[in-house]
């Protein structure tokens, strides 16, 4: 039995790792693309922050509608939203700095989801939405998944220039009239948006790992904005398939099993990668002197 086989064997064998690795595919090409403009923008611990955020609204469709997905999405996103609107306006007009006050929030909520799930008095679905049950991604959820990736990708390129000229010098783009709040506000949606779905696969706590690991680990690899995109959903994605085979063969938790998956290539790209990898930085240096 080759190797190509048992890389194959299970997704032609079973819906539900077909559902899983696509729903994967799809996440990779929307949260990755989401996850460099964050790490870009120095915002990083936002998109950690958020996820935490969508829980108590996550908990609440939960608590009204049952594991019903456009109740628990819904919730999510409005309660993402009502968190990153309250973190900007205490840091605007209190002396509070931006991530000071998502830090904040965020601990907030994420202890709020947890006690309103726990009402429910079932365990099983409170360690579902902290950590997701990829392998259970059924039609609909796939459907959100796809949608969200969709729109994320179109809404991305429509709005790349000024998100990018906002992100870098946002004090120009405010002096030629570029309404870079505008750009902002539709960018923390994105951001929302695709920790909802990610959710439905991942879980709270997992889904920022898709996001944010796969964006620092290309950032180690290069410079240019581009490529930087499509490595991390590149990275994205083929630690969504590594991580799906190690669970299957191993039997570990599959959301898991994908973000050390990520983890794994992010240490390996710490070490090695040409552009900021630690070796190849004492190699620089050690060249510099010697010159």
């Amino acid at each position: 039995m080759n190797i190509l086989h048992l890389m194959i064997e299970p997704f032609s064998e079973y819906d539900f790792l077909r559902y899983a690795l696509t729903s994967i595919v799809f996440l990779a090409a929307g949260t990755a693309p989401v996850g460099v403009f964050l790490m870009m923008r120095r915002m990083s611990l936002v998109g950690d922050a958020l996820g935490h955020a969508i829980l108590p609204g996550a908990a609440i469709g939960y608590l009204l509608a049952g594991l019903s997905l456009p109740a628990m999405s819904l919730g999510g996103f409005i309660a993402g939203l009502v968190m990153a609107l309250l973190a900007g306006t205490a840091s605007r007009f209190a002396s509070v700095k931006e991530d000071a006050s998502f830090a904040a929030f965020f601990l907030t909520c994420l202890a709020l989801g947890v006690v309103l799930l726990s009402k429910s008095g079932n365990s099983v679905d409170l360690l579902n939405l902290l950590f997701g049950s990829i392998l259970a991604v059924d039609l609909p959820a796939l459907t959100l998944v796809a949608t969200v990736s969709s729109l994320t990708m179109v809404v991305l390129a429509v709005i790349y220039r000024p998100l990018m000229l906002e992100s870098i010098d946002p004090l120009f783009l405010r002096s030629v009239n570029g309404k870079g709040a505008i750009w902002h506000i539709i960018f923390l949606i994105l951001v929302v948006l695709n920790l909802v779905a990610g959710f439905q696969a991942l879980g709270t706590l997992m889904s920022v790992g898709l996001m944010m690991l796969p964006a620092i680990t290309a950032r180690l690899w290069t410079k240019t904005m581009g490529y930087t995109i499509i490595l991390a959903v590149l990275i994205a994605g083929c630690c969504g398939f590594a991580g799906l085979l190690i669970s299957y063969y191993v039997d570990l938790p599959s959301g898991p099993a994908i973000i050390l998956c990520c983890g794994f290539i992010y240490l390996v790209s710490l070490l090695i990668g040409t552009e900021n990898g630690i070796f190849w930085q004492l190699y620089r240096r050690r060249h510099h002197h010697t010159v």
